[in-house]
């Protein structure tokens, strides 16, 4: 029996992107009913789909594959009491199936021994011809042999390996995978939740279970009172889903949700990009993670006996890992903290303070248009940081990268882009050489035009002051509006 389906959960199953299901269905090959798509119609579309071939079952094949190790089983499948309680639910659910089938046997045969009677009656006509009709439906429904509906079948395993969750009342979705949190699933699939020590124990991410069971995997020390607790409210760092889940929390939308934070990190590693740009790699506590929107910047400051270093970058990694944080440090001998990094007087372990976050060059979640990313030197920074954080989304829109390198070994993560584009269908990109920065925001933008000429655009510059002129410039000259291109100045 077919089964309807929302987008995120068909597009999990098949290992693909909303935005390319959704391409199905604007060219018409995928028919959608009120945002939903049948598990029969998947399968006509990709009529050679198989288990073992799909995204979601992937997961489960690793598992015979390692013979059931530890990392796989703590990674893929929940703890022995969530996977117990799965399969309970699912086994009531064919339970409830069987009652309801019987009762449509009861239905059928009621019908057809008040038809036997009616054959003796004033309308044995109609009687007869009726129950010629159902008979002859009856074995025609019984002796058809219809085809196996793979993705119906990989959707009730994806049911037991991961739970699914609907936020109110944003109406976003993710999944909560393996042994994780609700708040770690969360973060991972891109959005922002509000939470503070993701430890249990400041009730930040305290939010209101609506639907659905969820089981503690974590201890916490959050006193919840007893009417929190009667009204369905549970911390999300602490719990996990055991059932499907409809969630009321509150999330981050603005720049303004974010409260301001001041952390000490440390020093992970410290590795060259290029010959004048280096990559710092902070860790954070655990138990005080850096909260922050993509895009975004925050200040790094040493104290040492020499003096306070300081300076402001921007994060270039997903605000999904929040206890990892990446940058891309341009060498700068006006700025203090680029000329300590550059000398080699910070080293892997030492104390980095962070402030911040700061800056509104963030995406518009609810975005359904096709986004535009251009970038200019170490501009990638921020925008490696928005591309993840899109695809962590999972978006519908498709994305184009356009990066400018103004010295020859500027396009320092080229391989990045290069895996991007091979493993995500909805995403292209450019790579573009170009000393003179006003040309090169020119260059930059007409490349980006090219891209999807005929659907929504929305752009995302960042870059030096002179390339950013000549291509918000360009970009408003061609017929874009204003409204539709956020800059930020490197």
């Amino acid at each position: 029996m077919s089964q309807m389906l929302t987008l995120s959960r068909a597009a999990h199953l098949l290992g693909t992107t909303r935005a390319v299901l959704q391409r199905h269905i604007a060219e018409g090959r995928l028919p959608s009913y009120d945002g939903m798509v049948t598990s029969e119609d998947l399968q006509k579309l990709f009529p050679h789909l198989s288990l073992e071939d799909a995204g979601a079952f992937e997961r489960v094949s690793q598992i015979k594959e390692q013979a059931f190790g530890k990392r796989v089983r703590e990674r893929v499948l929940p703890n022995q009491e969530v996977l117990a309680e799965r399969l309970l639910a699912q086994g009531e659910e064919l339970e409830e199936t069987r009652r309801t089938l019987a009762r449509y046997h009861d239905l059928i045969e009621g019908l057809h021994e008040r038809l036997e009677r009616a054959l003796t009656g004033p309308h044995a006509a109609l009687a007869r011809e009726l129950r010629a009709y159902l008979d002859e439906e009856l074995a025609r429904a019984l002796g058809a042999e219809e085809p196996k509906d793979e993705v119906a079948v990989m959707n009730e395993i994806l049911r037991v390996v991961a739970a699914h969750v609907k936020v109110k009342p944003s109406g976003h979705e993710f999944f909560v995978e393996g042994n994780e949190t609700i708040l770690a699933a969360a973060l991972r699939a891109g959005l922002a939740p509000s939470y503070g020590c993701a430890n249990g124990n400041c009730g930040l991410c305290k939010a209101r279970i609506v639907a659905g069971s969820v089981r503690q995997v974590h201890h916490y020390d959050y006193p919840l009172s007893e009417k929190e607790r009667a009204q369905g409210y549970t911390l999300l760092c602490s719990h996990t889903a055991v059932t499907d889940l409809v969630v009321e929390m509150l999330e981050a939308n603005s720049p303004a949700d974010i409260p301001p934070q001041e952390i000490v990190a440390k020093v992970k590693s410290i590795q060259p990009l290029a010959r004048d740009i280096a990559l710092l790699h902070l860790v954070t506590p655990r138990t005080h993670r850096f909260r922050f929107l993509a895009g975004q910047r925050a200040a790094l400051s040493v104290s040492g006996q020499n003096g306070n270093f300081r300076g402001e970058y921007p994060i270039a990694s997903c605000p999904c890992d929040d206890r990892n944080l990446l940058f891309h440090i341009p060498r700068d001998e006006e700025e203090d903290f680029a000329r300590l990094l550059f000398s080699g007087a910070l080293k892997s372990g030492d104390a980095v303070s962070l402030f911040g976050p700061f800056g509104e060059f963030v995406l518009d979640k609810e975005s359904r248009d096709d986004l535009l990313f251009v970038a200019c030197d170490t501009g990638f920074a921020p925008v490696k940081s928005l591309i993840e954080h899109a695809l962590s989304l999972d978006m519908p829109g498709s994305l184009f990268l356009v990066w400018v390198a103004t010295h020859p070994d500027g396009h320092y993560l080229a391989n990045q882009c290069r895996a991007w584009a091979d493993a995500i269908e909805t995403l292209d990109y450019r790579l573009i050489s170009e000393s003179d920065l006003e040309k090169a925001g020119q260059v930059a933008s007409e490349t980006a035009l090219t891209f999807a000429p005929n659907r929504p655009r929305f752009a995302y510059l960042v870059g030096p002051a002179a390339f950013l002129a000549a291509a918000e410039r360009t970009l408003i000259d061609k017929g874009m509006p204003p409204a539709r291109i956020k800059t930020e100045v490197l």
